[in-house]
């Protein structure tokens, strides 16, 4: 028996009006919700004026799954808690006494799902495209969400100012998990949920709180971008599920020849049965994305073929032990794996000011054993006129930063490198970059923006002229980033 007052989903139609808004248009009708454009009757005095607007209702005609029910109660939950440019803007909810809605920003754009009619993609598409996905889960799990859903469907790309992509937007939470709020899902339900072929091993445990299984997700996707097929296919039962346990996907460069090293490490790297053995933070897997360059090589990069017998039998007994829920869920393990930022002037800076500035870095490392640190300085060039691009003697300067860069933290890899771990997986923890631009500090916020980064170790000269002219890029950097900053000088030749 409905509650008095209550509107039937069916009985929707074009112009009614529901608290406010408007029915304008039926934009899609799936088997779970129907999507309405919809306008408001009174705008308010405010920027949401122009906004266009999208009202999510469910479908509520009788024997629909229990979990999709419960499903849009904790979309209509966690949406309020969220913000930024890579969610829609939650604007009101309506609740199942009445009718129950979502009402949200309507993003101008199109789907991803689009994009994967056409796979395989070129390789810098599938980088492209990765590094916006990545970049927008980064976004959601600093806010403690994990999606749990990530699929080409689910992620939306804004429309850019030149009509191209834009932002990646991610939708749908469903199925999400926030750190702080009731899990509705995991308290009612004791199945695997999620779309099969997207879903991680953790999730086919049920474990829900990791947000390392988003990256698991993103690796399904990448590979699928690069080589037209999906890895795990599409099973139909939790024992298709469960191969993906001991089952590798045949490596992306047997399927496709131009596949880069480098980018079969990055999807493999992903798609990683063990999440302590994946991406520790989708930051990380942006910033890989984005500097293929960097991307340290393991013998994931030169796999053939689809793993060996002996291999599947190890992993299968492995898959019988129990995964544990990640301590302190998403916003911890973004937390416990930051990306640092060391912004160095290799070229002018005086040693005691590098040396302070390289054990800063050192103790940030040392503090967060599953961090990253970005070795980065700028070679500085006019903003009119010709630029001397090679030194006197006819070395390149943006070659010599580089090494002199690579120079300056050759002690810091090296005190990394604990025997059992050796120069590998320091290298895999620092990269490094010379960037050439007229504002330096404008090149360091906008490389710590562009790249997620969490925290900036800088110098500041500590003497006349010098740090008059150097203080000045510090204190910039220090008004002007989104993250942390932490600026070091040295004094009398000490840090």
């Amino acid at each position: 028996m409905r509650a008095e007052g209550s509107v039937a989903p069916a009985s929707l139609e074009v112009g009614q009006v529901i608290d406010g808004f408007r029915l304008d248009a039926v934009a899609h009708r799936g088997g779970m919700a129907t999507l309405w454009q919809v306008s408001r009757v009174e705008p308010p005095a405010s920027t949401e004026a122009a906004l266009p607007l999208m009202m999510k209702v469910p479908r509520l005609r009788g024997g629909e799954d229990p979990a999709a029910i419960v499903g849009f109660e904790v979309e209509q939950m966690i949406m309020p808690a969220l913000a930024g440019p890579h969610v829609p803007k939650f604007i009101a909810k309506g609740d199942f006494t009445r009718l129950p809605y979502i009402v949200m920003e309507r993003i101008e754009g199109s789907s991803l799902r689009e994009r994967f009619d056409a796979a395989p993609l070129p390789i810098d598409e599938v980088a492209r495209l990765g590094a916006k996905v990545a970049t927008a889960l980064h976004d959601l799990h600093r806010q403690r969400v994990v999606h749990l859903d990530v699929k080409p469907s689910n992620i939306m790309l804004r429309r850019g100012a030149d009509g191209g992509d834009g932002d990646a937007v991610l939708i749908d939470f469903g199925l999400s998990r926030h750190d702080l709020l009731p899990d509705l899902l995991e308290e009612e339900f004791e199945l695997p949920m999620g779309t099969s072929p997207y879903m991680s091993p953790e999730q086919v445990r049920f474990v829900r709180n990791d947000s390392r299984s988003d990256l698991f997700s993103t690796g399904v996707m990448l590979y699928h971008l690069t080589t037209g097929r999906r890895p795990f296919g599409a099973p139909s039962s939790v024992h298709g599920l469960r191969r993906r346990l001991y089952r590798e996907p045949t490596a992306p460069r047997s399927l496709r020849a131009d596949c880069p090293p480098w980018l079969q490490e990055v999807i493999l790297h992903c798609l990683e049965v063990r999440p302590e053995r994946r991406y520790q933070t989708a930051g990380q897997l942006a910033f890989d994305l984005q500097h293929p360059d960097q991307v340290a090589l393991t013998e994931r990069a030169a796999r053939a073929g689809d793993g060996n017998a002996a291999g599947v039998v190890k992993r299968w007994f492995a898959s019988l032990r129990d995964t544990a829920a990640l301590e302190g869920g998403a916003g911890a393990q973004s937390a416990r794996s930051p990306i640092f930022l060391a912004a160095i002037d290799v070229a002018g800076a005086e040693p005691a000011l590098l040396d302070a500035a390289r054990d800063a870095a050192l103790r940030l490392l040392e503090t967060e054993p599953g961090a990253r640190l970005a070795c980065l300085t700028v070679m500085k060039i006019n903003r009119v006129g010709m630029d001397e691009l090679v030194e006197a003697d006819g070395t390149s300067r943006h070659l010599n930063l580089l090494i002199a860069l690579r120079h300056w933290a050759r002690p810091l890899r090296q005190a990394l490198s604990a025997p059992q771990s050796g120069e590998g997986a320091a290298a895999a923890r620092v990269t490094f970059h010379v960037l050439e631009a007229v504002d330096p500090a404008a090149a360091i916020v906008e490389y710590a923006r562009r790249n997620q980064i969490d925290h900036i170790v800088m110098g500041a000269r500590s003497s006349g002229r010098f740090r008059r002219h150097l203080g000045s890029v510090s204190a910039r950097v220090v008004a002007e980033s989104d993250c942390t900053v932490t600026v070091v000088r040295a004094t009398s030749g000490a840090p």
